[in-house]
């Protein structure tokens, strides 16, 4: 397809693109308003041995998937619950907290979603410390120079986790676009059987057009063998 064609295409079939993508950002528009606020609070406990001792460190790095596994249970999320005297079970809590780690910086992060921001500030950072009480806990087992600490870097913070209404609204439009483009070019498609102009005549049989008929040029036979028999009946009889 040529530029020129392209063109002719959007000029003709354009605003069918137009409309699906309006209507598609404008349903998840619509759909972003009717989902209810949910933030997200974030809270991040860095894990180090007491000691500068390179195999310390490397036990570190290896406990903290087992330190997240720990603290991500339902008897962990049961102590937080107590702690802060929530209206919650223990799997109603979980299925709102996640916790992960990072090897790298040594740190363990708990986010908590909630449709009250406050709230879940208040559960990541009751979660924090239950993880550090814990951990001075079982610090008072060994030998301080074997011991791993846990600290709470900095207070939780929320931020909006869903709806994000302006994505939602790019995506639908640019997903409205591509619908839309589908139903053009399947209706291009089909329309290619049919020839409409001279142009369609000459792509379809790859020769050119030398001329054309005139509209209702081909009544004319049919017109002639309309007239002969009135001329007949006006023929004087012999």
């Amino acid at each position: 397809m040529s530029v020129t064609e392209l063109l002719s295409l959007l000029r003709r079939r354009g605003w069918i693109v137009l409309l699906t993508a309006a209507l598609a950002a404008a349903s998840a528009f619509v759909f972003s308003r009717l989902q209810p606020v949910i933030y997200e609070s974030t809270i991040v406990v860095s894990v180090t041995p007491s000691r500068p001792d390179l195999g310390l460190a490397e036990a570190s790095i290896r406990l903290l998937r087992n330190y997240v596994s720990f603290i991500n249970t339902r008897a962990f999320a049961q102590k937080v619950i107590d702690a802060r005297d929530l209206d919650l079970t223990a799997d109603e809590l979980l299925g709102n907290v996640t916790v992960d780690s990072d090897e790298s910086r040594l740190i363990v992060q708990i986010d908590v979603r909630n449709q009250n921001g406050d709230l879940a500030n208040d559960i990541a950072d009751a979660w924090a410390r239950e993880f550090v009480s814990w951990r001075t806990s079982e610090n008072a087992k060994v030998r301080r120079e074997d011991q791993v600490d846990a600290a709470i870097i900095d207070t939780p913070r929320y931020a909006l986790y869903s709806p994000r209404t302006t994505i939602n609204v790019l995506a639908g439009g640019i997903l409205g676009a591509l619908i839309g483009a589908v139903i053009v070019f399947g209706l291009e498609y089909f329309a290619a059987a049919y020839v409409r102009t001279r142009q369609d005549l000459e792509r379809g049989l790859g020769l050119p057009v030398l001329a054309a008929l005139p509209a209702g040029a081909d009544r004319g036979p049919q017109l002639a063998e309309r007239r002969r028999p009135d001329e007949a009946r006006m023929a004087p009889s012999r």
